[in-house]
This record gives C-alpha cells, sequence and structure tokens, in this order.
C-alpha cells in the first residue's frame, strides 16, 4: 500500500510517500480503506521526536491518529459492521496517513459529512467530549472554551451548544465570525478576559475547558471559582498543579457514535480549514505547525 511514511525523527523534509507493508486487524479491530485522514498536533510532534521520550515509536512510521473510509477486513469478535460499511475512527498514535489501516474504535459516518469532514471527527470529538463530559451536565450553563476556533474546540462548541450550554469561545479576532457560525459568542483570549467576560455573561462562568494550553489556567480557575470547575486537554502538567480535571483522549467508540448522531441532527459539522493530497502531506504538516489552524487539517488518500 502507499503510505505517508519518516525514517527518522526531524522537520517535514523526512516525510516521503512509499509502499509499506499491509496492516491486519487483531480481534476487536477493523481494516478500513482510507479515504481520508486528519492532522492533528500529536502527528507533528511525534514526527519531531519532541515525544521520543513519552512514546518512543518504531521506524518507519506512518503519521496519523484518525481517518475515515470503507471497512474492508474485519478481526476476529467484531460485530455491528460489516464489509463496505463507511466508518470515521481511532487507531494507535501512528498508521492513518495510508491507503489502509487499522482502527480499534469507530462508528458509522454520517451521510451529512463528506469524507474529509468525517476524517476531521474521530480524535476532535473525543476530545471535546472527553473534557466536556468531566464537567458535569452542560444544559442551562455558561461554558468558556478557551481555543476554540481549533479543531477540538470548534468540535466542543457545537457539542456543548447541542447538550443545552451558553457558550463563550476564545479566538483571534479573525476568527470570530467562525465562532458565530458554530454556535458561540466570540471574545478574544489574553489580559483583560476576566473583564470581557463580565459583559458578556454578567452571571458569571460556570465552567471551562481549555484546548489550547495558553498558559490561562490560573485565569480560568479564578473566573470559574473553583479548579474542578475547569478541565484541560492540552495543558497536563498546569492541570495538575493547579487541580483541574485533565482529560487524555481515549479510543472510545460510544463517544464516535454520539458525534456521529449529533452529525445525521446537523448539530455538529467537522469543520475542515483545508484538505491536501497525499503528495502534499509535508505542506500539510508544516500548515499544523503554524498554528492558529481554524478546524481541521486533512489529508485525502
Amino acid at each position: 500500500m502507499r503510505a505517508a511514511r519518516f525514517h527518522e525523527y526531524g522537520g517535514v523534509e523526512n516525510l516521503v510517500i512509499e509502499e509499506a507493508p499491509h496492516p491486519h486487524p487483531r480481534p476487536g479491530e477493523i481494516r478500513v480503506r482510507v479515504t481520508a485522514a486528519s492532522v492533528n498536533p500529536i502527528d507533528w510532534k511525534l514526527r519531531a521526536g519532541t515525544l521520543h521520550q513519552l512514546t518512543p515509536l518504531e521506524l518507519p512510521a506512518i503519521p496519523g491518529r484518525d481517518a475515515a473510509g470503507v471497512v474492508d477486513e474485519i478481526g476476529d469478535g467484531v460485530q455491528g459492521v460489516g464489509i463496505g460499511d463507511r466508518v470515521f475512527g481511532l487507531g494507535g498514535v501512528t498508521g492513518a496517513t495510508a491507503e489502509l489501516v487499522v482502527l480499534s474504535a469507530w462508528a458509522h459516518a454520517p451521510e451529512t459529512w463528506n469524507d474529509e469532514q468525517a476524517a476531521g471527527a474521530g480524535l476532535a470529538a473525543v476530545t471535546a467530549m472527553g473534557g466536556l463530559n468531566a464537567l458535569g451536565s452542560l444544559a442551562g450553563r455558561t461554558l468558556l472554551v478557551e481555543g476554540a476556533a481549533g479543531g477540538v474546540g470548534g468540535a466542543a462548541v457545537e457539542i456543548a451548544v447541542a447538550e443545552g450550554a451558553t457558550v463563550i469561545g476564545t479566538a483571534s479576532e479573525r476568527n470570530h465570525e467562525f465562532l458565530t457560525s458554530l454556535g458561540a459568542v466570540p471574545t478574544t483570549y489574553g489580559p483583560g478576559l476576566a473583564q470581557r467576560l463580565s459583559v458578556l455573561a454578567p452571571r458569571g462562568v460556570d465552567i471551562a475547558l481549555d484546548t489550547a494550553a495558553s498558559g490561562s489556567l490560573e485565569d480560568l480557575v479564578a473566573i470559574t471559582g473553583n479548579p474542578t470547575r475547569v478541565v484541560t486537554v492540552a495543558d497536563h502538567a498546569g492541570g495538575q498543579r493547579l487541580g483541574t480535571h485533565v482529560v487524555n483522549a481515549e479510543n472510545n467508540s460510544t463517544l464516535l457514535s454520539v458525534a456521529a448522531e449529533l452529525g445525521r441532527q446537523g448539530r455538529y459539522t467537522p469543520r475542515i480549514e483545508q484538505a491536501y493530497p497525499l503528495e502534499r502531506i509535508a505542506d500539510a504538516h508544516a500548515h499544523a505547525e503554524r498554528g492558529r489552524t481554524r478546524g481541521k487539517i486533512v489529508i485525502c488518500i
């Protein structure tokens, strides 16, 4: 199969398109013929080697954790999915940016999403939903999402709005119209946030979700009044120091199914900033590394 791989840690110039061995599913897994895969921050961080001590890779490695496509092989014990079904989901920390990928968590992709949208949903949705679930019931509460224009932040906004929350999202001014389209009340991040929120939410902010790791956790604790009302999915060290909830993404088929159902209802649509062909994966990674991405970057296979 054709795949993007890197044979050593380093810059985007180490990414090559070449033939790689076909993967096969183990019990409880499925193999998918990939139509599109997403690019997440962990992908370029793993490729660059910055996470080598925490997550060493067997090289050469194929970047990518989540993808969408059509099921073409099913492992023992798998039920509820058949050959030819269109799905999206998550595999290991690597392996997705290829013609074939093995997934350990998946859901049927809603017809309301195209292939690029389905590819962008997996990791963003489970990360956002894991963070939101740690905050308890959202209905009738005011939620602040820090970094609301990114892949995880945007998913969190739409899902929280669907669950009945009033959402305020932080982003640069160029993304304020985008946040409004997601259903959030936009504001800028950085100094003076508490004062701006006092105008936007005169009754206060009940809970906060940090998706940006911008150093704002202390402010979020002060704004909500209690570290247990704050979740971070991005600043693990800061969250542990301050006593907030710290949530890691999990390969969770139940969360993916909930996201898919919201997609079918038109209440969650993954937003794609740009799609690249496989041959331009280096450009896609360079785009992701620059940050400030609005929604998701995906690779079309």
